[in-house]
């Protein structure tokens, strides 16, 4: 097993570190930057770029196989594989879009653009699996700055395609290509598993609370000076000036664990001993601890809730102990809610695939926006995406920075379970998709904001969800499953709706018998029946998101009935 790196610090030095990776792992965003590319360079249609944008986010959401890695590899050998990853696939792109190869086929751009953007699922899960057994206890609030910073991303990228790369697709894929390889190079070092604290620091919320205020000034001076330059047309030097103050703020996080250098704390609070909190080496000893025997009866707080979400097991539990004796046989039990799941034992949950088809309808509606956002803003008469990509951007990491501080000051004030949260958003994104559909003159912006706020929240949420529900264990494994929600929304939606009824459009607009012409799509008609089909997927999502909360609110009750999270006794499976 990996050495656990010890003390206070270290954690801080991770998640500052981490906080880079993520924004490196966004990289599959840059896709709306450079789809335009692949369809005037490359001659393809509106289908073959929709078919294109599901391998961009195949490719980013893939990620069981890292998922597995992550439980079994230090996390430097996963960001290695998509430091390389990213490498191969980009360059290959790069290679097509600059002409430097000719005549590449269809098929293998498909197929690199699938390899360059699975760096993503790499990069993410190495960090995002190793912090959130770092930070144990306020899982919530990690989940949300790192998913944060990811949707933050695509402002970051933007801001460097605008002003150091010159608005050049070539550049953008030539810099992914290289960039990110020796970014994640450099943090490989930094990024590793450490001793979390026994108990919660005095000084962490405020220090939580510092990365999440110089994170929101970071998006903030991204997207002004992003407006700035499209008004302006800054000059070289002022661009340079841009990107130096942009990297130090993103080098803001590292300011706590500096802190913590040149003020040491002293001793950290002892634990409450009725109140055990969750580490991450509870969570990784495996059968270790499989010879200990487990009490008849265990006091608890939260025992009023327990009846409702074990499913009639105690029955058969009860029968088989009086039949047996007590202590004649050691039974091996399943896992309940909150406890640490095998994959095996969770796929058979209904609240495992209610809260994959929540995070489906969510995540894979808005994503169809996303990968046609360019097309989108063109047919409603907007010259310049890039504004459009960059307020998606900073609402993206509004929404999943704020999902993630909401959902966990709800949570342990009122025991609320995140997931309410994921029902308020599907009812605004189905008022956000009538809104794309009306096509009114000065909206655009309005929900495309809206739309960006709302889909950062479904990461922020589903991600804590997970391991509260199933626990840290096999993390991994069940965030890249839920993941998959992703392109399967991308392919179904987009691929083949939003594409085929753009290039439908499109040829009725030129009078062409074919749909398979490259000829752009003007008016509101080009995607207004794909955001009605939106409109209902997401009223279907909080229907569904109602169910799920209504089913886990006990779960919440007995893990933070404290008000703080706690872990049941651990099942030994």
């Amino acid at each position: 097993m990996v050495n656990l790196k010890a003390g206070s610090r270290p954690p801080w030095v991770g998640l500052g570190a981490a906080v880079w990776v993520q924004i490196a792992s966004g990289n599959a965003y840059n896709f709306p930057l450079y789809s335009h590319s692949l369809k005037s360079v490359l001659g393809f249609n509106q289908r073959q770029l929709t078919m294109l944008g599901v391998a961009n986010d195949i490719g980013e959401n893939v990620g069981l196989l890292p998922g597995i890695a992550c439980n079994r590899f230090p996390p430097w050998i996963v960001l290695m594989i998509g430091a390389l990853a990213c490498f191969l696939g980009y360059g290959v792109l790069w290679l097509a879009v600059s002409r430097t190869v000719l005549y590449m086929p269809y098929w293998l751009l498909w197929i690199a653009l699938c390899v360059a953007t699975n760096s993503s699922a790499w990069l993410s899960t190495a960090v995002l699996v190793t912090n959130m057994r770092n930070f144990p206890v306020s899982r919530g609030t990690v989940a949300g700055i790192l998913k944060g910073y990811a949707g933050l991303s695509a402002a970051v990228f933007t801001e460097i395609y605008s002003t150091l790369l010159r608005k050049s697709s070539s550049k953008l894929l030539m810099f992914l290509s290289f960039g990110v390889p020796i970014l994640c190079f450099v943090m490989m070092y930094f990024v590793r598993a450490c001793t979390p604290a026994s108990g919660e620091d005095s000084a962490e919320h405020g220090h939580f609370l510092f990365i999440q205020a110089t994170s929101v000034v970071l998006g903030l001076y991204v997207l002004s000076t992003t407006i700035l330059d499209h008004m302006l047309h800054f000059s070289d030097e002022i661009s340079s000036v841009i990107l130096a103050v942009m990297v130090v703020l993103l080098m803001a996080p590292l300011a706590i664990p500096v802190k913590m250098t040149i003020y040491p704390t002293r001793i950290n609070k002892p634990v409450i001993p009725d109140q055990p909190v969750a580490s991450s080496d509870e969570m990784l000893q495996g059968e270790g601890n499989a010879d200990k025997t487990e009490p008849l009866l265990k006091p608890s707080e939260s025992a009023t809730y327990l009846g409702s979400f074990r499913e009639g097991d105690e029955a058969s539990e009860v029968a088989m102990l009086l039949a047996v004796g007590e202590g004649a046989v050691k039974k091996k039990r399943r896992p309940k809610r909150g406890e640490d799941f095998r994959f095996r034992e969770a796929i058979i949950k209904a609240d495992f695939w209610l809260l994959f088809l929540v995070y489906f309808f969510g995540v894979g509606s808005g994503v169809t926006v996303l990968n046609n956002l360019a097309q989108i803003g063109i047919a409603q008469g907007v010259q310049n995406t890039t504004i459009l990509l960059s307020l998606f951007s900073f609402c993206n990491f509004v929404g999943r920075l704020g999902g993630g501080t909401v959902s966990e000051h709800f949570v342990r004030s009122k025991t609320v379970p995140r997931t309410i949260w994921m029902t308020c958003t599907q009812i605004v994104m189905v008022v956000t998709y009538l809104l794309f559909a009306s096509a009114i003159d000065g909206t655009l912006y309005a929900a495309t904001a809206l739309l960006g706020i709302c889909y950062g929240v479904q990461f922020s949420i589903m991600i804590p969800t997970v391991s509260e529900l199933f626990g840290l264990k096999y993390f991994g494994i069940f965030y890249n499953f839920m993941s998959l929600g992703n392109p399967l929304g991308a392919f179904l939606f987009s691929g083949l709706l939003a594409g085929y009824i753009y290039d439908t459009e499109a040829a009725k607009q030129h009078g062409l018998n074919l749909v398979n012409s490259s000829v752009s799509c003007i008016g509101p008609n080009c995607f207004r029946l794909t955001f009605l089909v939106l409109a209902g997927v997401s009223g279907a999502g909080s229907i569904a998101s109602i169910i799920l909360t209504k089913r886990i609110w006990p779960v919440y009750q007995m893990l933070y009935g404290g008000g703080s999270f706690r872990l049941p006794q651990t099942s030994n499976h």
